[in-house]
């Protein structure tokens, strides 16, 4: 039986005419996308390697303040936390996921599931999160009243709990479709004739792989479709909801701080819908068009605008910190905090040679004063203060 997979092109086109006793052998040879090939020699090894570093680097120190230097003691700083530890999970499997596109695959079927499975969970846990911050925002500030009740800790964890399963169980499909296979068996077709297609490779990759035609056109818009409505349009629409409810809130306040805070609610939704929104729109007509024949042009036009859109929307989870974490006078506070006790115990570790027995006192001791003077300054509230 034909294999059906995601990396084969629309434009791979055998021509058959069953009306005829015989097979019609012509073949369409398969587009070869130059234009798209040549983003990709730039958006794949330098523009997601930035992404990455920058992910790693900006998520890692919100996980570390909050590991050493605060405490999660508000719905907020849960949240934020979860976000962080979704962000910094997606751009880690960034690298396998570039390597595997313009390459190959070469782990095996398990790690290829994993791989392509945890991804899909961190990409709609990170946009469902951010739906709950922008929630949680809106109960503090326009439902005040409510805020102590509904706010508590508990009810934080379980809400993310609830935010991990359901990423889990959105990403079924993806665990279930996505395997390790030749490209080359899913070019197999009897022919007439020794005809080949000239890029034909045996190189494994890590793609969707599907034995029933049916099940393969269902799922390969099934796919799309949930992160479209789910890891987009929901969490746009209530971002766009809470956010406009608190600057209405904030707009009648007389308080130099509170109009500051709306310049800041609307960067936050501008650069989520600035983001995201040029990606899910070609998501959105590709899929609408899957299973139309286009031409060549089009069609690479349509992979760039697809290779040079994710990588915006990628670029959101660099932002993420910046936007929730370091605008919060108390968190940049936190974050000048592990800048200085990291230049003092380089000093330190630089000015005297000292074993590894003293240079690990010293390093608790500068962590414990760190950790009783946050401690003694902070107070009970939110990381973001408007």
């Amino acid at each position: 039986m034909m294999n059906f997979s995601q990396s084969a092109d629309i434009d791979d086109v055998y021509v058959y005419d069953y009306n005829q006793s015989e097979w019609n052998t012509t073949w369409e040879s398969p587009c070869s996308h130059q234009s798209n090939q040549s983003v990709e020699q730039v958006v794949g090894p330098y523009v997601r390697s930035l992404i990455c570093v920058l992910g790693l680097v900006g998520n890692g120190l919100v996980i570390v303040t909050y590991a050493f230097y605060k405490r999660t003691k508000s719905m907020t700083d849960v949240f934020l936390l979860n976000v962080a530890a979704a962000d910094l999970l997606f751009v880690a499997a960034l690298p396998l996921i570039a390597y595997n596109e313009a390459w190959a695959w070469p782990m095996g079927a398990a790690a290829c599931k994993l791989l392509r499975g945890s991804y899909s969970v961190n990409l709609y846990s990170g946009m469902l999160l951010l739906a709950c911050v922008s929630a949680d925002r809106y109960v503090a500030i326009v439902q005040a009243r409510r805020s102590f009740r509904l706010r508590s800790l508990a009810r934080s964890r379980l809400v993310c709990a609830a935010v991990w399963a359901s990423a889990l169980l959105l990403s079924t499909p993806t665990f279930y479709s996505y395997n390790r296979y030749r490209r080359s068996d899913t070019e197999t077709v009897v022919m007439l004739d020794d005809a080949k297609p000239e890029n034909q490779t045996d190189d494994y990759v890590c793609e969707f792989l599907f034995q029933d035609p049916r099940l393969a056109r269902t799922t390969k818009v099934a796919v799309p479709a949930l992160q479209l409505t789910v890891g987009f349009f929901l969490p746009l629409l209530v971002m766009v909801f809470c956010y406009s409810a608190i600057a209405l809130t904030l707009l009648k306040a007389r308080n130099f701080q509170r109009h500051r805070a709306v310049r800041v609610v609307v960067v936050v939704v501008a650069v989520f819908v600035g983001c995201h929104l040029p990606y899910n729109l070609t998501l959105f007509y590709e899929t609408l068009t899957m299973f139309q024949l286009k031409a060549c042009a089009t069609s690479d036009t349509l992979q760039v605008a697809k290779t040079l859109t994710q990588a915006l929307a990628h670029l959101h989870c660099c932002l993420n910190p910046l936007l929730y974490a370091f605008v919060g006078a108390k968190f940049r506070s936190h974050f000048r905090r592990i800048v200085w006790d990291l230049c003092h115990l380089g000093r330190k570790s630089w000015g005297s040679r000292r074993s590894s027995r003293v240079t690990s006192r010293v390093t608790s001791e500068a962590f414990l004063s760190s950790r009783r003077s946050v401690d003694s300054t902070s107070s009970q509230g939110s990381s973001f203060t408007m």
